[in-house]
C-alpha cells in the first residue's frame, strides 16, 4: 500500500508548489521571511490533518492542539528564529463545547511547552461546508531572528554531520495512509502510540543555538520524510543516512500490516526522526556535551 492509494498524491502537490513559486516569496523553506531591517520576522502555518478523524473517533483530542502548535513552532526554529506567539483557527460544522474546550486547552499546553503565548484565534461554525460533527484546526506562528543569525543551510558542505532528535511516533503526517491500514481488531490496542502528540523541539534547538555550537542547518522531518533535509542543502549535496536508525515500534507494525515499502515509509513518515541539525564534524562533540532534555544521535553525513 502507498500514500497515493490512500488519496494523497505527493508528486501532484509538489508540482503545484512549483507552479506558484512565482507568486510566493521564499517558497520551499520551513518559514516565510519578512524583512525588518536588521532582523527577519519568520511566519509558519500548518494543521493536524486527518489525524483528527482518528482522535475524534476514539475521543482522544487532548493531544491535537499540541500537534497543531508543534507543526508550526518546529518549522519556525529551522531558521534559527525564536517563536514569539501563536494563533489558532478552529472550524466546525457545529461547535461542540466539550471538544472545543479540550482542543483550546491542548493548544495552550503546546504553547506553554514552546514558551510562547496564545494571543488569539478564530472560531467558525460552517454547517454547510463541513460534514456534520466534523472540525478542523490550523495554527499560525510568528518568530524573529537577527539576519546575522539566520540559519539557512548555505554553509553546509560535504563531510558535515547530521544529528537527529528522535520522534515518538507518526507525529502529524501520513494519517491518510495510517487510517487506510488501520484495523480495529489489530491496531486498537496501540491507539495511544498511534495518537501520541507531535514532539516540540523548541527548547533543545534554542539551547544549541545559544551555545557555542555552530549549527549550519535545521530540518523538521514531516510530510516528505527524510527528504525534508534536502530543502536546506546546497545544490549537489545529499545525505548518506545510517542504516541502523531506531524508530518507535509502531512503524514496524504498520509497515508490515500495510505492506509498505522501505522507500515509501521514508518518503511519507518521519520514520523515527523528528528534527535534524547539520554541523561540522568538529562540532559533534560540542552538541553532545550540551544539556539537552532528550536523546540525540548521529543519523548520517553530507556527501
Amino acid at each position: 500500500m502507498n500514500y497515493k492509494e490512500s488519496g494523497v498524491d505527493i508528486e501532484k502537490t509538489d508540482n503545484l508548489v512549483k507552479e506558484i513559486s512565482g507568486l510566493v516569496d521564499n517558497i520551499g523553506g520551513f518559514g516565510g521571511l519578512f524583512d525588518l531591517g536588521d532582523s527577519y520576522l519568520v511566519g509558519a502555518t500548518d494543521g493536524v490533518g486527518t489525524k483528527i478523524l482518528l482522535a475524534q473517533e476514539y475521543d482522544m483530542l487532548e493531544g491535537i492542539g499540541i500537534d497543531c502548535v508543534a507543526m508550526c513552532v518546529n518549522d519556525i526554529i529551522c531558521t534559527g528564529a525564536r517563536p514569539l506567539f501563536f494563533l489558532d483557527y478552529f472550524a466546525s460544522s457545529n461547535v461542540d463545547e466539550k471538544q472545543y474546550l479540550t482542543i483550546i486547552d491542548s493548544i495552550k499546553r503546546g504553547c506553554d511547552e514552546a514558551g510562547i503565548p496564545l494571543i488569539g484565534g478564530e472560531t467558525a461554525e460552517l454547517p454547510s461546508l463541513l460534514p456534520d460533527k466534523h472540525f478542523d484546526i490550523a495554527g499560525f506562528c510568528v518568530g524573529i531572528v537577527k539576519k546575522k543569525d539566520l540559519i539557512d543551510g548555505k554553509k553546509i558542505k560535504s563531510g558535515d554531520v547530521v544529528i537527529a532528535f528522535p520522534s515518538n511516533g507518526f507525529h502529524s503526517n501520513g494519517y491518510s495512509l495510517v487510517r487506510k491500514i488501520f484495523d480495529k481488531a489489530k491496531h486498537e490496542k496501540y491507539i495511544d502510540a498511534i495518537l501520541k502528540p507531535t514532539e516540540i523541539y523548541v527548547k533543545e534547538i534554542l539551547n544549541l543555538i545559544d551555545s557555542d555550537v555552530q549549527v549550519k542547518g535545521i530540518a523538521h522531518i514531516t510530510g516528505g520524510g527524510f527528504s525534508n533535509v534536502n530543502r536546506i542543502l546546497p545544490e549537489g549535496l545529499s545525505v548518506e543516512w545510517k542504516d541502523n536508525i531506531l524508530r518507535p515500534f509502531i512503524f514496524d507494525i504498520f509497515q508490515k500490516d500495510g505492506n509498505i515499502s522501505d522507500e515509501e515509509i521514508t518518503q511519507v513518515f518521519n520514520n523515527g526522526i523528528g528534527m535534524c541539525i547539520i554541523v561540522d564534524s568538529k562540532e559533534v562533540g560540542k552538541v553532545f556535551s550540551q544539556k539537552i532534555s532528550r536523546p540525540a544521535f548521529i543519523a548520517g553525513s553530507i556527501v
